[in-house]
């Protein structure tokens, strides 16, 4: 079984096997529009341990699995970062969330990893506004 991580753990682009953490707001459900065209209902979920917080993105059936106050464990998840911040999102493939049997008492609020800002990397889409690599022959 892999070690179970800390919410002041996570770090950008991190794969996360297994965390419980406890929910604490939930904001109420939108709808936008995915890169597949479709509709999708979106809400973000603040969840945290001992050791701080972090936003939870949940996509379309997610958003009814949770409930404010209870803990919870996610399994095969991510960290992701959306306009400079951190956010914790399922996998979509084989990702998971259970009520946790272990209860977690005291969330430290104080130290909300979503809050930090984060460098995001710039995508490459090859060629734009780039001199053509080759030489003209005469």
């Amino acid at each position: 079984m892999a070690k179970e991580l800390k919410v002041n753990e996570l770090a950008p682009k991190s794969a996360v096997e297994e965390i419980s953490v406890k929910v604490i707001k939930i904001s109420e459900p939108r709808n936008v529009f995915g890169k597949d065209g479709m509709s999708h209902k979106v809400s973000d979920v603040l969840v945290g341990d001992e050791s701080g917080t972090i936003i939870m993105t949940l996509w379309d059936n997610s958003v009814n699995k949770v409930k404010e106050g209870e803990t919870i464990k996610i399994q095969n998840a991510f960290v992701s970062t959306f306009k400079g911040s951190m956010r914790l999102s399922l996998n979509k493939s084989n990702g998971s969330i259970t009520v946790s049997e272990k209860e977690i008492e005291n969330v430290n609020t104080n130290n909300n990893m979503s809050d930090r800002v984060v460098e995001e990397e710039r995508r490459s889409y090859g060629g734009y506004g780039r001199k053509p690599s080759y030489k003209k022959r005469y």
